[in-house]
């Protein structure tokens, strides 16, 4: 089987577009980049653990919200069919594969990673970007800097 990628941002354009939106779907773009280099060498490091999965099976009319949940005792599945993504490319089955604690454990046993903190974080996916932008992000941010993080994976699903 030859797998293709994912045209991900066409696809969403169409889907938009087939939902009757007036406006093309516009991508979040920032001049600034909130990115900086590492403060510390990642093997000195605490990594919190953001995922666009969540906690419950949502269904499309819930309210989303940050969530955080235990990385010592971490659910066997999480949750995100009520999101617009190509469920015939992936799944959820492979929970390591957007939440991975087990690899990030190993890292650290490895010397490679300082720690990973308490809980991890899920992110509520809204489709606003001001929401996400003020609201969420924060709401994330601060949890992280709460459970004393230094840097954050972000694994989208």
């Amino acid at each position: 089987m030859n797998a293709q990628p994912v045209q991900y941002m066409e696809r969403t354009r169409r889907y938009y577009e087939a939902q009757g939106f007036e406006k093309a779907y516009r991508w979040a773009h920032f001049e600034d980049v909130p990115f900086a280099p590492l403060a510390k060498p990642l093997a000195e490091s605490t990594l919190a653990l953001v995922t666009t999965s969540a906690l419950y099976d949502r269904q499309e009319s819930d309210p989303r919200y940050v969530d955080s949940a235990s990385t010592a005792a971490p659910p066997e599945r999480l949750f995100a069919n009520d999101l617009s993504w190509d469920k015939k490319a992936t799944h959820l089955d492979d929970r390591a594969s957007y939440l991975p604690i087990e690899q990030l454990r190993a890292l650290v046993a490895q010397g490679r990673l300082g720690a990973l903190v308490g809980r991890f974080h899920c992110a509520p996916t809204e489709y606003s970007q001001r929401r996400t932008r003020v609201a969420d992000a924060p709401e994330i941010l601060r949890r992280c800097r709460d459970d004393g993080a230094d840097v954050a994976l972000l694994v989208p699903l």
